[in-house]
Parts: C-alpha cells; structure tokens; sequence
C-alpha cells in the first residue's frame, strides 16, 4: 500500500496515525519531496474523476486568485495546477490492490483494508 500527502497535513497525520494503530504496512509518498507523475494523475482520475483529485477546500486552492480557480474546468487545467501545486490535491490518497481511496474514514479504511 502507498499512502499519498503531504506529512504536516492534520488529515494526513490522521490517517497514519490510523494504519499504524492498526498494523498497516504501508508507504509513505510526500507529494511535496516527491511530487506525483501525470501518469499517476490519469490513472486515478480513470477510477474517481479528475474532480476528486482537486482539493477546493485547502488552503493552496484558497490561496489562488480567483482567475486561476474558476480555468480549472477539464482535467488538462487540474493536472496541469496539481504538477505545479502537489499540495492541491487532496490528501491522503491509499493505493492498494489497483484501488484508492481519498481523505480519512476509519469507516471507509477498513472496507479499503478488506
């Protein structure tokens, strides 16, 4: 299993927390040393849509003028942010089994884990 974010994310931290507790082997991948590839991006986005991807509520899209938020309108704009702004994405992002699974519920981990 990898584990996608970025390692001060409270959501982030959460979820390591979690699997730890929990016994999960896992890795560990910091957008932000690491960055994530195009190749990736399409592959998730093949599973939940390039709009799952973007995290509107974080404060890197916050941060964004208005003009920038309101381009990103196909999945070309969002990656092309997401290559620029790792931390744009939402986060944490588990990939296991050819499957992910967004954001942190201990719920939703344990079907994930299943």
């Amino acid at each position: 299993m990898i584990v996608y974010g970025i390692p001060n994310c409270n959501t982030v931290k959460k979820a390591l927390d979690w699997l730890k507790q929990h016994q999960v082997d896992f890795e560990f991948h910091d957008y932000k040393k690491k960055g994530i590839t195009k190749t990736k991006l399409e592959e998730w986005a093949a599973k939940v849509g390039w709009e799952a991807l973007l995290n509107k509520k974080g404060t890197t899209w916050r941060q964004l003028a208005p003009t920038v938020q309101q381009s990103i309108l196909n999945k070309e704009a969002a990656f092309n942010l997401i290559l620029e702004k790792p931390s744009v994405t939402k986060r944490p992002i588990l990939e296991s089994n050819n499957k992910i699974l967004i954001g942190f519920d201990e719920v939703a981990y344990k079907a994930f884990l299943k």
